[in-house]
Formats: structure tokens, sequence, C-alpha cells
């Protein structure tokens, strides 16, 4: 399977199941799309007859050069993976890699588009105790087979509401490392709000990487991201993430904001960080019900999309300027990229990622914490609900069949379960509208990175 299209001036070709990349011209971008269906022949005389000045002998070398591709399994690449999803996953049973943990089920904001219920999780307001996440940590280490590298996400609500303990556990899992030959990498999650010299200092320290949340313009951000009074946040907290930005020298950090319905010209966002000095973004579509006035519709769409092609333009245009910027969705490496299993398998929630709640109940992921029958186990007795591990280890891009046509299915690894589950009731759903968000950053990510390599 190919997928073709025309962005930025740039005629690009993908072949899916290899990863080849190929910018090509116009000519054989019209031969590539006739390649299969035609024979030679009829494949020269019509490219020959949109191209009546290019001679016979180029049309015919441009052809030998795709037939040489192909050859090569760099275009029309034949999917090989599909019997080594089943086989993949099997062989990473019970192993688990990295946690969320949910230090803090309440939060000092009160934003109206918060999937889980203002940091509540539609349950009470409670805090991690040491002794559970203590436990949990050593869940991860019991439970992570040969695995050195472990990842530890300090989540919320708000974490920083738990700073003590996540200071207390950042030292316990370090105390670990030596002994059981781990290596612990931390992210913490935070809107800012509670940010002092002391957070600064401990998270420049012993975070890895650091997410600000952050929506951009003053009046956006204000709109939704209001403390417990209904006041606004921007004029508190950008202060603080410029300090934390400045002190980590401007890296291993993002700034994760939300657009929705009431802004679906996030660019504006995208901009209002840059121009407060942030240049390590991300701009996520909002996770809610639908219904819910914050929802994005079938009429932000085409703005939504627009926003991602001149967001791809301006990377371009910034990097040629000396002024460059990353966004998240756009990171791709076309020469390595991610390993068959990831391809084939996506996240890992469920299997390798869980969340971790206060009282130590695991779920898949964070977007699953407070849904009954999601509910795996806990860190003192482990995974005893089997039935739903092993539902989410089945769940692979070839469990999905209105995955199997579709050109981004080894990028996206079949999409988010938790989007699934929520617009279709399975964790084997599609999310439709996601599934148009992620083809269009797919084919800006690609043109971001055939523009480094092939300036205009």
């Amino acid at each position: 399977m190919i997928h073709q299209y025309k962005l930025g001036g740039y005629f690009i070709v993908l072949d899916v199941c290899s990863g080849s990349v190929h910018s090509v011209d116009e000519i054989a971008y019209d031969m590539i799309s006739l390649f299969e269906d035609s024979d030679r022949e009829s494949v020269l005389s019509s490219v020959g007859k949109k191209f009546p000045s290019v001679p016979r002998e180029e049309l015919s070398e441009c052809y030998d050069q795709i037939e040489e591709l192909k050859a090569a399994g760099k275009l029309f690449a034949p999917d090989t993976f599909e019997p080594m999803a089943g086989e993949l996953k099997a062989r990473t049973s019970g192993v688990v890699k990295a946690l969320c943990l949910h230090v803090a089920h309440t939060c000092n904001l009160n934003c109206s588009y918060c999937f889980a219920s203002q940091g509540r999780y539609h349950g009470e307001r409670a805090l991690m105790s040491f002794e559970v996440g203590k436990q949990a940590l050593d869940f991860l280490v019991s439970h992570s087979g040969s695995r050195r590298n472990l990842e530890v996400d300090f989540f919320g609500g708000e974490p920083l509401m738990n700073f003590d303990v996540v200071k207390r556990l950042v030292a316990y899992a370090r105390g670990l490392e030596r002994p059981t030959g781990k290596h612990f990498r931390f992210t913490l999650t935070t809107n800012g709000v509670l940010i002092d010299r002391e957070v600064i200092d401990f998270a420049n320290r012993e975070m890895d990487n650091v997410v600000l949340s952050l929506d951009g313009r003053k009046e956006v951000h204000d709109r939704f991201r209001v403390d417990l009074a209904g006041g606004g946040s921007w004029e508190k907290i950008v202060p603080k993430f410029k300090a934390l930005v400045e002190a980590r020298g401007g890296k291993n950090y993002y700034m994760r904001g939300t657009f929705t319905h009431y802004n679906p010209d996030f660019l504006k966002d995208i901009s209002a960080m840059l121009d407060l000095g942030f240049t390590e973004l991300s701009m996520e579509p909002v996770v809610c019900a639908d219904g819910d006035p914050s929802a994005l519709t079938a009429e932000d769409l085409p703005v939504v999309l627009k926003q991602y092609e001149e967001l791809a333009e301006l990377m371009i245009r910034r990097r040629e300027e000396g002024r460059p910027f990353t966004f998240y969705h756009y990171m791709i490496d076309l020469e390595g990229g991610p390993c068959v299993y990831k391809r084939i398998s996506g996240c890992g929630s469920g299997t390798e990622y869980m969340a971790v709640t206060p009282t130590g109940d695991l779920y898949p992921c964070h977007q699953f914490v407070g849904e009954p029958s999601f509910l795996l186990g806990n860190v003192f007795d482990g995974v005893t609900n089997t039935a739903v591990r092993e539902d989410f280890a089945s769940c692979n891009v070839y469990a999905r069949p209105e995955c199997r046509d579709c050109w981004a299915r080894l990028y996206c690894s079949g999409g988010c379960a938790a989007n699934a589950y929520h617009a279709t009731g399975s964790v084997r759903g599609v999310y439709r509208y996601g599934c148009e968000l992620f083809r269009k950053r797919m084919e800006c990510a690609l043109l971001v990175a055939v523009s480094e390599r092939l300036p205009r």
C-alpha cells in the first residue's frame, strides 16, 4: 500500500509497510499512482500525454527507477506484520515498564473540560500515601522482567498538592536502582500553580521531563483553566513556567495545551506560547463526552485540519530563519522510527503501562481510572482481573477491521484505546474524528521531515 499527497510544494509518496518516504517530481508522482493498475506501456502513454514535452526515454527511465524501488522493497512493499501481532504481544505479557502514579486525586484548578472531573476521577478527593507509592514502585520493579529503564509519571489531579510524597518516592526509587540494576526516568505533569524555587530545583535535578499545562492565549487559557473561585490562572502560572524552563536550559519540558470547540484556531495559541519564549510545544484535542459544549464538532474539523497544515509551514519557516521549535505530534524519525512491536501494538496500556490511584488500584491508563469494569487489581495483590489485561493484550492494529485499509495504521498502531472506548464502547473500536486528526498530523509531520532534508 502507498499513500500519495501534495502539500507545501512537495509531491510525497509514503510506502506504508516499508516506511519509506519519497519526495518526487510530478511525473514520478503520477506514474506511481498508475503503476500497480496498468502495464508499462499504458503508464508511459498516459503520463506522456500529460507531459508531451518530456522525451519518451526520460519517462521510461523514471518507470525503471520505480521498478527498482519496488524490487528493493521501498515501494508497494507487502504487509508482513500481521502474523507477528499476537506473538510480539505474548513475549511481553506480564512485563510492566511504566506507571502513571496518581499521587493526587484533587486539584487547585477547576477546569470545566477536565476528563478527570477536576482531578477526582468521579470519586472522592484523595492523596496517595508514601506507603502506597512505595508499593507501586516495588510492583513496577518486580514486574519489569529484564527491562532496565523504567518510567514513572507523577500525575493527578495536581501532583504538587502532594509534593512531599513525590520527593520521598523519588528518593526511594533512587535507592532501588543500584541493588536492582534498574534506572528510573521520572516525569512531572503540573498546572504550575504551586511551582516555587524548591519545585524548580527538584524538578531540574530529578525529572527527566516536565509537562506544563498552558492553553496558549490568555483569554483561551483563562476561559477554562480557572481556580476554585473562578479566576483565571494565566497570570499566576506563566512567570513560574518561564522560571522553570529557563532553569532547565530550555530543554526536557513540554508546554501541553488543549484546544476545544472554542479555539479550533489553535495555531494562535501555539504562536502565543512561542511569543512567551517556549519552544517545546504540544496542543491536544479535548477529550470529553459528545454533547459537551467544549467538544470538537464536524464544523470544527476543516478548521483544525487547516491549522495543522499552517503549523507545518510555520515550523519550516522558523527553522529556515534559525528559530526552530518542536511540536510533539510532528516528531518523526524517518531513518529509525518506532520498532515493529510499537507499530503494531501501540502504547501498551493495560499490559506494559498502568495507572495507579491514591489507594493503589491499577487501571489500564489514566483515562480509564474510575471506570469499574477496567479495574485490573492493585499494587498489593497485582493484576487479578486477567480478562481485562488479556483484552488489552490482544488489542493491536490488526484487531480493528476499520484500520486494515488505512495508510496511517502503522504510525497510530490503531489509536488510543481510551478514545476508542469512550467513542464506541469498545477498546477495539475506532474514534473516527481522532483518525481524521491523526492522518493530517502524519501528513504534516512527514512534510516537515522531508523539507528538512530537501529544502524548497
